[in-house]
């Protein structure tokens, strides 16, 4: 047999191998619980869909935290890696619980621009739910003009927020701050292997 007589024949057979392999992979799809896949097993959340509200800059659906207003949660759609199927909906996709900042409509751009030009006024603190620092503020000209200087740091710091204690509006990929708080279950509490060390 000549040489160009066998490459249609090695052709043939790797088209046929490609078939298979194709049939094998569908055979392989796995029904499993998506909400116990691992980190690296979905994409959360799913690229094809914008999760992003445009009012709040959040995920849609956000709902108020229960101990802090502002850490809330909000169910995203989440797509499962391929050759996975979720027994829930009996197709890639699922929806998983992520945190999110709970928003009420606070901008800090607005807030921020109202404690430059309208601070000494009290105008920020109106805007933000705080009618009596406020009207202080309005009262003595912003504390003679320092009120109005520790409220743009304070402000752009994002140390004083909303009164309801909802998050600022900020773009989603802004600079947002995130609060790190201690409690009793994060606090450094002695271990039994520490062996004395004082």
């Amino acid at each position: 047999m000549s040489r160009l007589s066998l490459i249609p024949l090695g052709l043939l057979l790797l088209c046929s191998r490609g078939e298979a392999s194709d049939e094998a992979n569908v055979e392989k799809n796995v029904v499993v619980d998506c909400n116990t896949l691992r980190l690296g097993q979905y994409i959360c959340p799913d690229p094809n869909y914008n999760p992003i509200d445009p009012d709040t800059q959040q995920y849609r659906g956000c709902t108020k935290g229960k101990e802090v207003p502002s850490e809330g949660e909000a169910k995203v759609i989440c797509l499962a890696a391929e050759g996975i199927t979720c027994n829930e909906t009996n197709n890639s996709t699922f929806t998983k619980t992520l945190p999110c900042k709970w928003t009420n409509g606070y901008s800090l751009e607005i807030s921020l621009l109202l404690s430059v030009f309208l601070g000494m006024f009290g105008l920020d603190r109106f805007y933000l739910g705080y009618p009596g620092i406020g009207l202080a503020k309005l009262c003595t000209l912003g504390f003679m003009f320092l009120g109005q200087l520790l409220d743009i740091i304070l402000i752009a710091a994002q140390v004083v927020g909303p009164a309801d204690g909802s998050a600022y509006v900020i773009p989603y990929y802004g600079a947002g701050v995130t609060v790190v708080r201690s409690d009793n279950e994060t606090y450094l509490l002695p271990q039994a292997d520490w062996h004395n060390i004082t």
